[in-house]
């Protein structure tokens, strides 16, 4: 967790970081730029019209760079580069017009466009520069300077779209970078191999901006098909698992096993002037056209998908075969995208294979162990228990009418016949915990402030903050932390009051335990076994004081 908690702000002070260089670089260009003219000028003074444009951007420069030094985000985003625009234009035509040279501070822009915020908003700010600088050019020039303006448009529309290409390029490797470091980082054998194919799906489909990812695995030792849906802006809890029997006559799988697919449905009538669908088989090196039963293979596809485009590869699995699907309502992919699917897909299940091994080795010997502590919990747990009720019941037939000690008798049976009750629940839930569905925490919760009422009679308060459905490995983490968070309460504090509050945000399961102010003062302290705990987790916890005197207990656990 700590790893996933830093990293945004390191991407935000690297930001900041960008925008403080380039707001420098202006300054210092616009500074230049007015020397250069004043040098160039000699001893003839400056026209007003260029000595104002001139002074106009350097204080536009010099209040840029003191905005942007002071952390103002405004100052930070696209509206600072499509501002250098206008006065580069303005620079343009106070001067020489096609003969300045100071045309070449468009290049200015479309390097810090493109190179902070990608290909398109590069590519818009090389086509404004160069309509600008035609409209300086054909409002100033002469005959003979057509030539002249030809060329250097010509000139800027190459190169900046030369540095748009690549700046767009840098981007997309940086963001390729860190959805492979997402993707390795959600691998956690101890959330399942299911939980880490969903948030490997959702990554996925927010990476490519697409409608919906489609997961079509089976396993071979069963024959099973299992289809995963997960749809745009659906968080990994709302993916959609079938079981399916048949599905070798379903378009998904016509397509061949070893080929990385790209199929995109392009308007009428470019669909007739070059091809829809393009193939890359593995160990080739390039891509194909599809022939015709292939693109209507593709075509089938898309029609089922009711998608624009898609692209499909083939999963590297050991113990069964599968493909991924990544199809878009709206927008087009290229073959570096298909490509860079194929790559993920190789990265990743290798690891979610290992993990589903790992978890049915430990899911085998954990049911053996299961069943041995359930006996032993038995033997010297319920029975010594047993024995005291018997006990107090052999005493309270000795009591008479008129005993003091009959209602304390009374209440301390009746304190043993729950904790027998709840110990015996529990040795069963242990001996069949494997074989039992997932379900909400909720009730277990319940379970937990209604043990501990009766035996200390505090009060505690359950809040959930939306549906919070786990599995039973997480489950029992919750029960676990939350047990050993309302026994300090009932050891070290005297309150007689506490809440527990529960929700997932931000992929972060979130817990806090409260008790409220008691004659006890504040000191800061850190629980061992909950922090341990927490911590063996992936995630971390911390001790606050709330507003009211009394004391917190935040737990944050990555999901």
């Amino acid at each position: 967790m700590l790893a996933r908690t830093t990293a945004a702000p390191d991407v935000d002070a690297s930001v900041a970081a960008d925008a403080l260089m380039v707001a420098r670089m202006r300054l210092v260009l616009s500074v230049s730029a007015l020397l250069a003219v004043a040098v160039d000028a000699g001893d003839n003074r400056l026209q007003v019209p260029v000595w104002l444009a001139f002074s106009g951007y350097i204080l536009h420069s010099l209040l840029v760079y003191a905005c942007t030094r002071m952390g103002r985000p405004y100052f930070q985003g696209k509206a600072i580069h499509w501002s250098d625009v206008l006065w580069f234009t303005l620079i343009i035509f106070v001067t020489d017009g096609v003969q300045s040279l100071f045309f070449l501070f468009y290049f200015f822009a479309i390097l810090t466009s493109s190179f902070r915020w990608g290909f398109e908003e590069g590519a818009r700010v090389t086509v404004a520069s160069v309509a600008s600088f035609a409209a300086c050019g054909l409002a100033t020039s002469t005959g003979g300077d057509s030539p002249q303006l030809l060329m250097r448009t010509t000139f800027l529309l190459a190169l900046g779209h030369m540095i748009v290409h690549w700046g767009g390029s840098k981007l997309g490797l940086q963001r390729r970078l860190a959805l492979l470091g997402d993707v390795c980082q959600l691998s956690n054998p101890r959330f399942g191999a299911g939980r880490t194919v969903a948030r490997t799906m959702e990554k996925t489909l927010a990476f490519f901006r697409a409608s919906h990812c489609i997961l079509l695995t089976r396993d071979t030792s069963t024959g099973n098909w299992i289809l995963r849906t997960l749809r745009k802006n659906d968080a990994c809890e709302h993916i959609s698992v079938e079981t399916i029997g048949r599905i070798a006559e379903s378009p998904l799988m016509a397509l061949a096993p070893d080929h990385t697919v790209l199929c995109n449905r392009l308007p009428w009538p470019m669909n007739w002037l070059c091809a829809q669908s393009h193939v890359f088989e593995a160990g080739a090196s390039g891509w194909r056209i599809e022939d015709d039963e292939g693109a209507q293979r593709c075509a089938a596809v898309i029609a089922m998908l009711e998608a624009r485009a898609f692209i499909s590869a083939p999963l590297p699995m050991r113990l069964g075969e599968g493909r991924v699907f990544v199809s878009s309502r709206d927008g087009l992919f290229n073959k570096s995208d298909a490509l860079f699917l194929a790559h993920l897909m190789e990265q990743i299940f290798p690891v979610i294979e290992t993990i589903e091994v790992l978890d049915r080795m430990a899911s085998e010997a954990a049911a053996t162990e299961r069943l041995k502590f359930a006996l032993d919990l038995h033997d010297t747990a319920v029975q010594p228990y047993i024995g005291l009720r018997m006990g107090l019941c052999a005493l309270r037939k000795k009591a008479t009418a008129d005993n003091p000690l009959r209602e304390d008798l009374d209440k301390l049976a009746s304190v043993a016949d729950g904790v027998i009750a709840d110990l015996r629940r529990y040795a069963g839930a242990v001996k069949h915990s494997a074989n039992s569905p997932c379900g909400l925490v909720l009730p277990h919760l319940h379970r937990q402030a209604e043990r501990i009422k009766g035996l200390y009679g505090i009060e505690i308060a359950i809040t959930v903050d939306g549906q919070v459905q786990l599995d039973d490995r997480m489950t029992a983490e919750v029960l676990q932390l939350v047990g050993e968070g309302l026994n300090n309460i009932c050891k070290h504090t005297q309150a007689r009051h506490g809440s527990i509050r529960l929700g997932c945000k931000n992929g972060q399961l979130q817990l806090r335990i409260e008790n409220e102010a008691c004659e006890e003062s504040f000191t800061k302290f850190l629980p061992r076994s909950i922090t341990e705990r927490a911590a063996a987790l992936g995630g971390r916890a911390q001790v606050r004081q709330c507003a009211s005197g009394g004391t917190a207990v935040l737990v944050e656990i990555p999901i």
